[in-house]
């Protein structure tokens, strides 16, 4: 179908853009659209209640009331809004699809595009204050607040931005000939721009790690050769790799999938079959947020006994008699402790 020049199509049914596009549009449920619904309502029930958990375990720890976990609060509420958005789209697709309103077609997919990309740009600003901290070597109790603020606002505008922009611009209903066959009102080239930022994130965050990695693995192999090569710098430096390795393996396993389709498919490549895939590839990037509750959160020893008390509805006491001997470990969603000691200074704790 080609579209005359100039002529838009805002009073056109979703059906219209399906076919246009060549998606095939059900007017029944199918066994793979079953699946899919059970499997999404599954994931998007995990992601709401554990991100619930984290924020409540945040809020009422306040161990947990530092700049650190402002991000990691944040991360959560991206998460559970990503819950909430997929949530939303299983009770919207299928059959349902069709009879969408142009405007509801876009709430849809512009809640799921704001959570998704407010979930990645955190873990980016998580991946920048870890770097900062560790290189000031500095406790991130004693990161500012207002810059970690700062960080979260810049985190939500970009969300907010590039959710909305398909909605009020980046669209093809005045451009048939470029709409996506995955996202049928979508223009492809913002399929491809945001397949392309996604990546750039993920590129910007093994940089950032390996940096981090790199220095930290000198300072220990420094302190080894003073104190005859303790194991526990060993210890350290595997535990280090290990974290680097899980943040940065969960994030390729979850987006990467999902990233190549719509590149592909913003990309127009007419014989890439996107559309056999591109719902288990969405549910797993939905998973991501699943993932990120466990790899920045439920690693967190102090985090785990704050579930515990939460789960529990106070049956076990809070063991404040043991609040002199909280240690770094605790504060950090890594789990990793690393002692550097500045030269003539006291020892302070720089976590990843």
């Amino acid at each position: 179908m080609s579209a005359t020049m100039g002529q838009c199509y805002y009073n056109e049914t979703i059906g219209f853009f399906y076919n246009n596009s060549g998606k095939e549009l059900s007017s029944h449920w199918r066994p793979k659209d079953v699946v899919v619904v059970a499997l999404g309502l599954t994931v998007s029930v995990l992601v709401l209640l554990t991100n619930l958990l984290i924020i409540a375990a945040i809020a009422s720890n306040r161990r947990f009331h530092q700049p650190i976990y402002y991000l990691l609060g944040n991360l959560a509420a991206a998460d559970l809004f990503a819950g909430v958005a997929y949530l939303f789209l299983m009770f919207h697709t299928g059959p349902r699809t069709a009879r969408l309103s142009i405007k509801g077609w876009f709430l849809r997919q512009g809640l799921l595009d704001t959570s998704l990309t407010a979930s990645v740009a955190t873990l980016l600003a998580i991946a920048v204050e870890r770097h900062r901290s560790v290189m000031a070597v500095q406790l991130h109790s004693q990161l500012p607040r207002g810059r970690v603020v700062t960080l979260i606002v810049g985190v939500w505008v970009a969300a907010l931005g590039l959710g909305l922009l398909p909605a009020h611009f980046w669209h093809c209903l005045c451009a048939l000939d470029h709409c996506s066959r995955m996202v049928p009102l979508f223009h492809r080239s913002y399929l491809a721009a945001w397949a392309l930022s996604s990546l750039l994130v993920f590129l910007l965050m093994v940089a950032v790690y390996t940096r981090i990695f790199f220095y930290v693995r000198r300072r220990v192999q420094r302190m080894a050769e003073h104190v005859s090569c303790h194991p526990r710098y060993r210890e350290t430096t595997l535990s280090l790799v290990k974290t680097v390795v899980i943040i940065l393996g969960a994030f390729v396993v979850c987006w990467t999938p999902g990233q190549v389709v719509l590149l592909l498919d913003g990309l127009d490549c007419k014989s890439c079959n996107v559309l056999a895939v591109e719902k288990y590839f969405l549910l797993l990037a939905e998973a991501n947020s699943l993932v990120n509750a466990v790899v920045y959160s439920c690693r967190d020893a102090e985090m785990r006994r704050t579930f515990r008390r939460l789960l529990c509805c106070g049956c076990l006491r809070w063991p404040t008699h043991k609040s002199a001997h909280y240690t770094a470990s605790a504060r950090t969603s890594a789990s990793t402790r690393i002692i550097l000691p500045g030269n003539g200074h006291p020892l302070m704790d720089s976590t990843l």
